[in-house]
């Protein structure tokens, strides 16, 4: 689905605002503080019900409202769609989907995929193995919709081992019934692992070819970390119980598909470890444009892209290699400068102007109309 208009009721800085998108490149620029990234986290809010900055969501209220609410509209070749979001702390999400309730936005048919860089996501290159595990997966689920029950799958069955640990300690239980469940975890652990590593074997050559784009200089790699060499669901159960005396001392299942990792390399070297901030924005940004391209080729259309503030760390020839991706779908991006976005005053891309929490549609320059 494209999105075609965006609306805002209390959401942040914004007491109410309406913008429309463009169908390729949209910029938003304003100062510091007018409210850029505030735009960008609706529209987020909007295609997702949830937030992509902040896991307190009272926080997106703006200040002394009761709610919040953010619609989205968009069309797609089956026509007009609305997705919309009501907020109040203390209360369950309203999702409505065409009018109709809805349970969540992310079951929707209509809801475009969407991709997201800040600065603060910088913590999927450098935070712990956790986040890029759970980046993974949603890309897994986002590839192939029917793969995405294989992780749920494997959290309930983590969990029962876990809770069976728990009762082993107690002395409530025997370990001999631990078996039953390490069977069950690693049928589904073998097949959750298989999904991230053919993930990740489609974003490999891409987010190579993206990060040279981008000025990432050196050999650039992505790589996944199994933490089990398991070949079949009986060897993983096999290293399971070889684990048993360790797990029940610790009280937890110490091995298995939660226990991976994602490295992203330049000349063998962690960048969580060994890259600047700037390389580690640089790879951040590589990553989801191969995953951008991976998400075309398997669902035939790219994700909503949406950028904040990328622009000023770029020199002006990778400047413009990343805006020509930008308008192969739809993309949003936020700038302080216009001048630093190729193009902006082509008649095919939409400006907003953001000042104190209003947005203003620019019109197409005379010059860009001839």
């Amino acid at each position: 689905m494209v999105v075609t208009r965006l609306r805002l009721r209390d959401f942040r800085t914004y007491a109410s605002a309406q913008v429309e998108l463009g169908e390729r490149l949209t910029i938003v620029h304003g100062p510091n503080g007018a409210g850029k990234t505030n735009l960008l986290e609706g529209l987020y809010f909007g295609c997702t019900g949830r937030s992509c900055r902040t896991s307190n969501e009272r926080e997106v209220v703006r200040f002394d409202a009761p709610a919040a609410r953010v619609e989205v509209e968009g069309r797609d070749r089956d026509g007009e769609h609305e997705l919309s979001v009501g907020f109040q702390p203390g209360e369950a999400k309203h999702f409505r989907v065409d009018g109709a309730p809805a349970e969540r936005l992310i079951d929707a048919p209509h809801r475009p995929l969407v991709s997201v860089f800040l600065p603060d996501r910088l913590e999927l290159v450098k935070g712990p193995p956790a986040l890029r595990r759970a980046h993974l997966d949603q890309l897994v689920a986002a590839l192939w919709p029917a793969r995405a029950s294989t992780r749920r799958a494997y959290s309930q069955a983590l969990a029962q081992r876990n809770a069976l640990i728990a009762r082993v300690r107690a002395g409530a239980s025997s370990r001999s019934a631990l078996a039953a469940w390490d069977q069950e975890l690693a049928r589904h652990g073998v097949a959750l692992r298989d999904d991230r590593a053919a993930a990740l074997e489609l974003l490999r050559e891409r987010f190579a070819a993206a990060a040279e784009e981008l000025g990432l200089v050196g050999d650039v790699e992505l790589r996944y970390r199994p933490r089990s060499r398991a070949a079949t669901a009986d060897e993983l159960a096999a290293e399971l119980a070889e684990r048993v005396d360790s797990d029940v001392d610790r009280g937890f299942t110490t091995h298995g598909p939660h226990r991976d990792d994602v490295a992203l390399l330049r000349d063998g070297r962690e960048l969580r470890a060994y890259g600047s901030q700037g390389e580690q924005r640089l790879a951040l940004l590589a990553l989801l444009l191969a995953e951008r391209s991976a998400l075309q080729e398997e669902r035939g259309a790219p994700p909503l892209l949406l950028l904040d503030d990328v622009m000023s760390e770029l020199d002006a020839d990778r400047r413009g290699r990343l805006v020509e991706r930008l308008r192969v779908g739809q993309s949003v991006v936020t700038t302080t400068d216009l001048a630093h976005v190729p193009g902006a005053e082509d008649d095919d891309v939409v400006r907003l102007r953001v000042d104190a929490g209003s947005v203003v549609a620019e019109p197409v320059a005379e010059g860009a109309r001839s």
